[in-house]
């Protein structure tokens, strides 16, 4: 066995004659472990949360996201059917959006009316997440319309009421009349067949109707504000998307589901690294506890390292000897960290301990795992307690003690 890690092994599990010194090095590797296992229990929970939240944004958001990059509407040309016809494209959807006022009875109120196609019905999540009534947008000839719960609850809408949901947008070409200024809306009158529950700002914001009856109420000919594509699995969206931008030129933008909420990503990443950096530095703090005791340590075993001395060994090999026996405080930490920090990330995921507070899509915590995240955090700790130890032992004052 390696010499100096055998007699460092030694010195980690036998008895100090001063108990402080165990006292000291039981804090230190506590103290590691507990910021390893914060670290890994922490991220994972910040991966959970990313990941469910891509899930609930991936529910209404398409795979690529076609816009205009100036003005609001356009009208798909020759290049789109190209992209229609693509085999990678499982569903090409073609979406009318515009807010508009609406009025269910005697409440109204501002709301953004989408137009879709049985494309949409049959690639989009929503169909999953009704929670009264179907998502059908007409019965037999007669449009019907789907409601957000917040806003169908701000409407006093329900699915079984016999009210039509009026939906009202200023005319392009008629002029405002003083003498009847209703005259210059447009207005379609719909019932409502479903009423859908994603996220709170979504459910309190849209009502999805026929694209035709969209096109109707805002006087569009084929003119669309977006086009969504659902590619079929197992594509490259970064190949297919990289294509279509080339394809459809300076004029449109194509965006992938992270692109189209850049910012919300951004942000999230952005506090995963902050929270990360103040644990380690609370580690870092922690760790220096490893001064102390390893100090100490070499103050009671002066006689055996001038023992060792008398026996031919080299300043350099007693000093690594006490740095290895300070870097097996840190690893000892760091290896009971990682396993506590899993086995509670392992509980969190199947029996939710900790429960998400308020009124949310799910009960508990969500709690993702990632290895690179446990090995990076497991490796920077490690070389942590190194470093320290092996600072500790190029203290002027412990050069004297080696030499002698």
């Amino acid at each position: 066995m390696y010499l100096p890690l055998f007699i460092a092994k030694r010195y980690l599990f036998a008895k100090k004659s001063h108990n402080v010194i165990n006292i000291i090095s039981t804090i230190s590797a506590c103290g590691i472990a507990v910021g390893t296992a914060a670290l890994i229990i922490i991220l994972s929970i910040f991966n959970g949360i990313q990941g469910l939240i891509s899930d609930i944004y991936g529910i209404y958001e398409a795979d690529l996201l076609i816009t205009p990059v100036e003005g609001k509407r356009f009208s798909p040309g020759e290049a789109f059917n190209v992209i229609k016809s693509d085999p990678r494209i499982a569903n090409y959807c073609e979406i009318v959006e515009e807010n508009v006022f609406i009025r269910y009875g005697k409440e109204e109120s501002i709301a953004t009316v989408r137009g879709v196609d049985s494309s949409f019905i049959a690639a989009s999540g929503l169909k999953d997440r009704i929670i009264e009534g179907d998502f059908t947008l007409y019965y037999g000839e007669v449009p019907e319309a789907i409601l957000g719960r917040g806003l169908a609850y701000n409407l006093g809408a329900r699915t079984n009421f016999i009210d039509p949901i009026e939906l009202y947008f200023p005319s392009r070409y008629r002029q405002i009349s003083l003498v009847n200024p209703s005259s210059s809306l447009n207005r379609e009158k719909l019932f409502l067949s479903g009423i859908f529950s994603v996220e709170q700002e979504y459910d309190s914001r849209y009502i999805f109707v026929s694209i035709s009856v969209a096109r109707d109420l805002l006087e569009y000919e084929d003119e669309v504000t977006s086009i969504e594509l659902y590619v079929t699995s197992g594509i490259d969206i970064k190949t297919a998307k990289a294509e279509f931008r080339e394809l459809l030129g300076a004029d449109y933008s194509v965006k992938d589901r992270y692109e189209q909420n850049e910012t919300l990503y951004k942000m999230m990443s952005s506090e995963k690294l902050m929270i990360s950096i103040l644990l380690f530095f609370v580690v870092v703090i922690i760790a220096c506890n490893l001064f102390g005791s390893l100090s100490m340590l070499i103050i009671e075993k002066r006689e055996d390292i001038q023992t060792l001395r008398n026996f031919g060994a080299t300043g350099r090999l007693v000093k690594r000897i006490f740095v290895i026996e300070g870097w097996l405080v840190s690893l000892v930490g760091v290896a009971t960290g990682a396993c506590l920090g899993l086995l509670f990330c392992f509980m969190q995921q199947i029996f939710g301990i900790i429960p998400m507070p308020g009124n949310f899509i799910v009960k508990s915590y969500p709690v993702v795992v990632n290895i690179w995240d446990v090995m990076i955090i497991i490796c920077s700790i490690a070389i942590l307690g190194l470093a320290i130890a092996s600072i500790n032992i190029m203290i002027e004052k412990k050069e004297k003690i080696f030499e002698t």
